[in-house]
């Protein structure tokens, strides 16, 4: 999710982004009446999520398919700040009449988080060092968690989830093809099956480590650098329970582009350093999650229809496609040695 860009983009977006005005004026309507406060602009930002600029302040709403999708959400951040992680923001109740549903939806209002001039990046390795520090600190609260949410929370299942993944791209390659050179399709695919086999033959390994509550998602734009320099983690929606060396290999994967593909510069990356010389954890690190996961959504989205997404698509592929061959055949040798 990506609830930084939303807070990034409250003061400067001036485009209706979702859907048409005609959506976004009855929910405005609605909220007028929900709300005991002046509403003063309302922001679409992306589906189902809007800056709220209103007499209390500026917060964000948030839209959620269910109530209890909604409901587990408020719980769970209540219960990560009850615990001592504060590094996260708040639901704020301010509906007169409980819950906020409009059109299906059910909306929860959310604190807004100022943000710090500069964008946490990957790119930075300050960014990269503090985001895994943060990521380590939500475990610990998190997996005090783990009992009272194991029949709300999924169980985390790598293996099937790839599995999948590999299949949904498979299914896509009538179209993929005409983006991508057969050679280099065929590697990507024998990377993902020599990776999955080789991860099935040390399933143990992911199945061993400390419970937490996994973030899910990983991505630079569930980190926000706050004004008051502290670092927040955002979005808890691909919340579930498995070993925290499943956040730490997202987290692994999410850095690559932005290190080049550099075992030694992960190495020298805390929490992860320990894992590479886990042949589970490597032969993880060699699965093309990031290809598949993005070509499955712009075929899903038809996002091939836009020259400018093909493009950041087409350079993940391609022009990483180098690197990224040099450095599974660095987990290779470590592998065999």
């Amino acid at each position: 999710m990506e609830c930084q860009e939303d807070m990034k983009r409250a003061v400067t977006s001036k485009v209706d982004h979702v859907g048409d005005g005609l959506y976004k004026n009855r929910l405005l309507s609605y909220l007028k009446k929900q709300l005991p406060f002046m509403i003063k602009k309302l922001t679409p930002v992306r589906k189902n999520v809007f800056i709220v600029d209103s007499v209390k302040g500026v917060f964000i709403l948030k839209g959620f398919s269910s109530y209890h999708r909604l409901k587990l959400q408020e719980a769970f951040t209540s219960s990560l700040i009850k615990e001592g992680f504060t590094k996260t923001y708040s639901f704020i109740n301010y509906a007169i009449e409980p819950p906020l549903i409009f059109e299906n939806i059910y909306f929860g209002c959310i604190e807004y988080i100022e943000h710090a001039e500069e964008n946490f990046t990957y790119t930075e390795h300050i960014d990269r060092i503090d985001g895994l520090a943060l990521l380590s600190e939500y475990h610990l609260v998190s997996e005090k968690l783990v009992q009272r949410y194991m029949t709300l929370i999924p169980q985390f299942k790598q293996l099937e989830k790839w599995q999948e993944r590999t299949d949904q791209f498979i299914s896509h390659l009538s179209l993929i093809k005409y983006f991508i050179e057969k050679e280099v399709l065929h590697e990507f695919l024998q990377w993902a099956d020599w990776a999955l086999k080789g991860m099935k033959n040390e399933k143990l390994f992911l199945q061993q480590g400390k419970r937490v509550i996994l973030h899910g998602d990983v991505a630079h734009h569930n980190f926000l650098r706050g004004k008051n320099d502290v670092l927040y983690l955002l979005d808890f929606d691909l919340i579930s329970i498995g070993n925290q060396q499943a956040d730490y290999l997202q987290y692994a994967n999410r850095i690559l582009p932005a290190i080049n593909w550099s075992f030694a510069e992960l190495e020298k990356m805390p929490n992860i350093k320990p894992l590479l010389s886990e042949k589970g954890f490597l032969y993880a690190l060699a699965y093309p999650t990031d290809i598949f996961r993005e070509w499955n959504r712009a075929v899903r989205q038809k996002m091939y229809v836009n020259p400018m997404l093909m493009r950041k698509l087409l350079n993940m592929t391609i022009d990483q496609y180098q690197s990224r061959k040099r450095f599974i055949e660095k987990i290779k040798k470590e592998i065999e040695e």
